[in-house]
């Protein structure tokens, strides 16, 4: 039988991997977790299996699928990176789609993400690439309107943490959502990305009222499909958000694109969110084409074609690709990370027969 382990470290990564256990479940194969970090450890009901690192490594699974840039090289089986976000646009004039040679297979989500790493491989001839769309997106569709309309405007706002785009960190941006809740034009719905300080998120969780509420959550899709408009800065969330064909106004992005409403200045957010919520024609036409770019999969069965495609390499010839390079510094950082000392390492992918198993 087939064995997958599901390698995550934060909470956020945990909704990304749900919808490829089902669909590992449901062909009868074995799926078992691993976690980096102990914290995550408690989103997890007492029934599903959470290995440590010496129990992942004996567990000895066939595939490996990594919602992380980087995943310990010593656990057996192919590597597939399955990603934990859409690229965000946080690194001005940087390469956002680093190889760090850890991975045999990387499942893209869209043609902006595919066209990039099929030139990467094309160079560095150690991966391939599938594009499959994204596995976190599956409960987002088929994309259904509601019978009716939100009594009142529903807005969602989300925030990274990193802490130079983080609107929950601008005490100007935390006042401006205080006021527009009491004023009460529109509900608010929040989520704070889960590595925000505990501080930070007490902050707006001791302004909550009848018109601002506060989730702690990491399943956003929920979120999603009740709004009508998002208010975000340089998050991926955004778009996530986008794929419904909804607008977003953005406080700060990075790097601001036609298929969002950027704002700089805290006195601009209200009249962005009212525009925003009129729905105009060319913006919902700029999201369509962004949203076909990034994630042109509206079937709600991307982890479906996430695991044709792992299976279908696993049985693969592999023998042209090169062995991954060695990345010494990395490995030796993943085992400090991990308190797990050794020599092993698995560059090369292997191959079985899944028909066998």
């Amino acid at each position: 039988m087939i064995r997958f382990l599901l390698y995550i470290t934060y909470p956020y990564s945990i909704p990304i991997c749900k919808p490829l256990e089902k669909e590992i479940k449901s062909r009868g194969m074995m799926v078992k977790w691993f976690v980096e970090v102990n914290d995550t450890k408690k989103y997890f009901e007492e029934n599903e299996e959470v290995l440590d690192i010496q129990e992942a490594i004996d567990f000895n699974p066939h595939i490996v699928l990594t919602a992380t840039d980087y995943v310990a090289d010593f656990i057996p089986g192919i590597k597939v990176q399955v990603f934990h976000g859409f690229p965000a646009n946080k690194r001005k004039g940087t390469d956002q789609f680093i190889i760090r040679n850890f991975f045999d297979l990387y499942c893209t989500q869209g043609p902006t993400s595919t066209q990039v790493f099929k030139a990467k491989k094309e160079k560095l001839k150690h991966f391939e690439v599938v594009e499959t769309g994204w596995s976190k997106m599956d409960s987002l569709f088929p994309l259904i309107k509601e019978n009716e309309p939100n009594k009142k405007p529903v807005v969602m706002i989300s925030s990274t943490f990193t802490e130079r785009y983080s609107l929950a960190l601008i005490p100007e941006v935390f006042e401006e959502i205080k006021r527009l809740s009491i004023k009460g034009k529109w509900h608010f719905d929040m989520v704070l990305h889960p590595l925000i300080s505990k501080e930070v998120v007490q902050k707006f969780k001791d302004i909550q009222n009848e018109n601002f509420t506060f989730h702690d959550t990491t399943n956003l899709i929920p979120l999603f499909k009740k709004s009508d408009v998002m208010l975000c800065d340089t998050s991926s969330a955004l778009i996530e958000y986008l794929l419904q064909i909804k607008p977003v106004v953005t406080f700060r992005n990075n790097m601001p694109l036609p298929s969002y409403i950027n704002v700089t200045e805290v006195s601009e957010i209200e009249n962005a969110i009212e525009y925003a919520l009129t729905m105009p024609a060319e913006l919902l036409e700029n999201i369509k084409k962004y949203a076909e770019d990034s994630h042109p999969y509206y079937d709600g069965k991307s982890s479906k074609r996430v695991i044709d495609a792992v299976l279908a390499f696993l049985e693969k010839d592999k023998s042209h690709l090169k062995p991954k390079p060695l990345s010494l510094v990395r490995k030796y950082k993943i085992r400090k990370k991990l308190n797990y000392w050794t020599l092993k390492s698995y560059n090369k992918p292997i191959t079985v027969k899944v028909s066998e198993n």
